[in-house]
C-alpha cells in the first residue's frame, strides 16, 4: 500500500469518525452550551420576578419566604448544570471509545485516593444542603459568619448561595467567599425581627429618674416618627440602670425593630438621645455624640455600639 493510500484511507476515516461519533459529541457540547444558558437565561428570570414582587410591595424589608425562593433557584441551578455535565462528560467518553465498565476499577482507586482530599468538598455540599433546607438564611439576608481565620465575625450582605459556597458584600463593598463547611457559627441579623441595644452613658451625679424620663421622651417622638415609626415594631423601652463605673452610670434602651433595619434605627436614636441631652444640659460623652445616619449602610459602624439579636 502506498503512501498515497495510506493517506487517503486515514483521510477516510478521520471524516467517517468525525460524520459519526464527532458529529454526536459536537451536538452533545452544543447541548450543554444551549442548557447552561437557558438555565441562566430561567434563573435571572424566577429572580427577577421574586424581586420585582419585593419592590411593589409596601413592605420594608423582603419576605423570609422570597429570601428562600430566591435562594432556592440559585441552588437548582447550580445542582442541574453540575447534573448536565457530569452526564454529558460520560457521554462524550463513551463516544470517544473509552469504555466506561474499564474506568470503573480505576475510578475506584482515584476515589479512594481522593477521598480524604474530598472530604471538604463533600462537607461543604453537605453544610450547603442543610443551610438551604433549613432555611437558615437566603439572599438579601444580613448575617454574620464566624470560621477559622475569621475570629472577630464578618457582618455582609448574603448575595448568593450555592450548595458549596456563600458569598457576602460587606459595608465596605469587599466579597467575601465563604466555603459552608468552613462556617463555624452564623448569626442572622435580618430574621423575623432584630433589637436594637443603646447603653447611654450620664454622669455618676446625674438624676436617673430624670434621665429616665428623657429617654422615654426620645423613644414617644421616635416611635411617632414618620421615618422611624415603619421600622419600629413598638415604642423604645428604657430598661434602667445597666452598670455603674467610677464616674459614669450606663442606662439601657431596647426596641424592636424589623429585621435589618436596626442599625439605622440605632443610629438615628443615638442620634437623637445625644441631642435631647445636651438640650437639657447634660454632659453627652464623645461615644455617644453620634450625628442621626439615615443609610442602613452604615451597619458596620453601628454594630460597634448598638448591639442586635435575631
Amino acid at each position: 500500500m502506498t503512501v498515497m493510500q495510506q493517506l487517503t484511507r486515514t483521510l477516510h476515516e478521520v471524516l467517517t469518525w468525525l460524520s459519526g461519533r464527532g458529529l454526536e459529541i459536537l451536538l452533545i457540547v452544543l447541548g450543554v452550551i444551549l442548557l447552561t444558558r437557558f438555565a441562566t437565561w430561567f434563573k435571572t428570570m424566577i429572580t427577577e420576578r421574586i424581586d420585582g414582587n419585593d419592590l411593589e410591595s409596601d413592605a420594608l424589608v423582603r419576605s423570609e419566604a422570597a429570601k428562600h425562593r430566591h435562594a432556592l433557584a440559585q441552588v437548582l441551578t447550580w445542582t442541574a448544570l453540575v447534573v448536565v455535565y457530569c452526564i454529558s462528560g460520560i457521554q462524550i467518553i463513551e463516544r470517544l471509545g473509552v469504555p466506561t465498565s474499564s474506568l470503573v476499577a480505576p475510578a475506584a482507586v482515584v476515589g479512594v485516593a481522593l477521598g480524604f482530599g474530598a472530604q471538604r468538598l463533600v462537607q461543604d455540599l453537605l453544610s450547603g444542603f442543610f443551610i438551604i433546607a433549613e432555611r437558615q438564611y437566603g439572599f438579601g439576608d444580613l448575617i454574620s459568619i464566624t470560621g477559622p481565620g475569621i475570629t472577630d465575625g464578618v457582618i455582609g450582605t448574603v448575595e448568593d448561595v450555592t450548595l458549596r459556597i456563600t458569598k457576602v458584600r460587606t459595608a465596605n463593598g469587599e466579597v467575601i467567599f465563604t466555603p459552608n463547611g468552613q462556617i463555624a457559627q452564623l448569626t442572622n441579623l435580618s430574621r423575623d425581627w432584630a433589637r436594637v441595644v443603646v447603653d447611654v452613658p450620664v454622669p455618676l451625679s446625674a438624676d436617673i429618674g430624670q434621665i429616665s424620663e428623657i429617654l422615654r421622651r426620645v423613644g414617644r417622638e421616635a416611635y411617632a416618627d414618620d421615618v422611624l415609626h415603619p421600622q419600629l415594631l413598638d415604642a423604645p423601652a428604657v430598661m434602667g440602670v445597666q452598670s455603674i463605673e467610677v464616674d459614669q452610670i450606663h442606662v439601657r434602651v431596647v426596641a424592636r425593630t424589623l429585621p435589618g433595619r436596626q442599625f439605622h434605627v440605632g443610629l438615628a436614636l443615638r442620634g437623637r438621645i445625644a441631642a435631647a441631652l445636651r438640650g437639657e444640659g447634660i454632659h453627652v460623652p464623645i461615644e455617644l455624640d453620634t450625628a442621626e445616619a439615615t443609610s442602613a449602610d452604615d451597619h458596620a459602624a453601628g454594630t460597634a455600639s448598638t448591639g442586635a439579636t435575631a
